[in-house]
């Protein structure tokens, strides 16, 4: 979602800088596979994200996005003659997202299915995707700015940039030790009695969520849902949680929650939540990284060798993880899944380069690489369903005979 700046290729004698096209197109394919998934999901469950634990292709998209703002950091930054003027430009567009975020996913546009526009201040949600990326970048951006380093040439590639890396570990480690090691008490919450299966004599019904634990990973009793629950407070985070699709929950076609089913899955649970944002910054802290190779290897060979053992030694560590006992957790952006999906970003990201970069094959990722120009207007489009809406306009004699209208009826409603 950033911009970067050009990058200069040794192997030209062109006297303009070559715009690194892999980029675009990385940042391309964030957008299209944002829009798969969104609209495509009802159709393919498959490719929706992952109700708890594990991963599917909607789970990817969110640490890809960071990863390429991390890449392009690297470039933004490249030469910086005046660090505090840096520094409150960075400040200032992480703002500018954070708040456009909070405009688009917090409730002021209420969907495809009506008119009406505005927000109750009291239940605006204040998290979400760009929110989540404005955290990112601010955090390598200020690492980026004000962290010294040595040329990797001199020292190695991890020990150049040493303290970028004490930065991911130390907010890995305070992820971590939250996760674990705070208790979570027993909670409760109200529920509007329209939005309940239960019966009830007053406005509301209260669930009591029973926990008394530390370091459960579940969907009721994790650390990161109270911490959001405490800060955020419970009116201000996502009120249809993926985590309501799983078996326990038994809900409905409708989308009712069954009233057999545990108090929690009619909680609310922000995935984009405070405690997670540790480490999708981390993930930015990783695309950095990758992008310091692009930004001071200037042969093919030592960039993807360099680039592919990152990625590869990512993944292992990540499936190590998995399988000691940390699972792969989208909502809770564990570290397994942190090291997972940067480390896919990676991969991903080096074969677009060796295509695009390397061989030349752009007009195969033409329309990609155009997304990629234009992410963040295609951003606004499909998040605040403008696009949508536009379609929605064009029907046959009676606005039922629409293409939007027909979709819904025939696969959300089906």
């Amino acid at each position: 979602m950033a911009d970067y700046l050009p990058l200069p290729d040794s192997e030209t004698a062109d006297t303009r800088p070559a715009r690194v096209a892999s980029l675009d197109v990385f940042r391309g394919l964030c957008v299209f596979l944002m829009m798969l998934v969104d609209y495509g999901g009802f159709m393919f469950p498959i490719i929706t994200h992952s109700p708890w634990n594990g991963i599917q292709l909607a789970d990817f998209v969110m640490p890809f996005f960071l990863f390429v703002a991390g890449v392009s950091l690297a470039l933004v930054y490249k030469k910086v003659t005046n660090r505090v003027e840096a520094t409150w430009k960075a400040v200032f567009r992480a703002a500018k997202l954070f708040l456009l975020g909070v405009f688009l996913q917090g409730g002021y546009l209420h969907g495809v299915t009506s008119l009406t526009y505005g927000v109750d201040i009291e239940k605006i949600r204040w998290m979400g995707i760009l929110q989540r990326i404005s955290i990112g970048y601010v955090v390598a951006a200020l690492c980026e700015i004000w962290l010294p380093y040595r040329t990797w040439r001199e020292v190695g590639f991890f020990k150049g940039y040493y303290w970028h890396w004490c930065v991911a570990f130390s907010l890995s480690a305070i992820y971590l030790w939250l996760s674990y090691a705070l208790y979570v008490p027993d909670w409760q919450f109200m529920v509007p009695a329209s939005a309940s299966s239960l019966p009830s004599s007053n406005d509301s019904y209260v669930y009591t969520v029973k926990c008394g634990v530390r370091g459960d990973l579940g969907p009721g009793c994790n650390s990161a849902g109270m911490i959001d629950r405490y800060i955020l407070g419970f009116d201000h985070m996502y009120m249809k949680p993926g985590y309501r699709n799983l078996k326990e929950c038994n809900i409905s076609a409708n989308g009712q929650v069954s009233e057999s089913s545990p108090p929690w899955c009619h909680a609310p649970f922000d995935p984009e939540g405070i405690l997670s944002s540790l480490t999708a910054a981390v993930t930015c802290i990783i695309g950095l990284q990758y992008g310091h190779i692009l930004a001071h290897l200037q042969d093919h060979k030592g960039r993807l060798n360099n680039w592919s053992l990152f990625s590869i030694s990512s993944v292992v560590l990540g499936l190590f993880l998995a399988i000691i006992g940390i699972p792969i957790n989208k909502s809770l952006y564990t570290v397994s899944y942190m090291l997972i999906t940067s480390a896919s970003a990676g991969i991903t990201f080096c074969a677009f380069y060796l295509l695009v970069d390397v061989y030349g094959y752009r007009c195969l990722t033409s329309m990609l690489e155009w997304m990629g120009l234009h992410s963040l207007s295609i951003f606004v489009l499909i998040t605040s369903n403008l696009a949508i809406i536009a379609i929605q306009g064009f029907y046959l004699t009676v606005p039922e005979n629409n293409i939007v209208h027909w979709i819904i009826t025939r696969f959300v409603h089906a």
